[in-house]
């Protein structure tokens, strides 16, 4: 899964690689911004985790679990 954070006051984005599925992440961000929590935790393919302050999300963008395809379409 392909996520994609946007933080505000920064040209730069955060881009990583995730196992969990979609539904999983959106319920972490939505429940940690309903909550009003000071940040929300996610983590990578390779066991990093991302400490992200919710005061500073711009968006989160959470990509499709389908694969892309290789090579020429005819």
């Amino acid at each position: 899964m392909d996520i994609r954070i946007g933080i505000t006051n920064s040209a730069r984005e955060i881009n990583f690689e995730s196992s969990q599925s979609a539904g999983d992440i959106e319920k972490i961000v939505s429940t940690a911004l309903d909550a009003k929590s000071s940040y929300i935790s996610l983590k990578d393919d390779k066991g990093k985790v991302y400490l992200i302050p919710t005061g500073a999300l711009g968006y989160v963008e959470i990509g499709s679990d389908t694969s892309r395809r290789v090579g020429f379409v005819a």
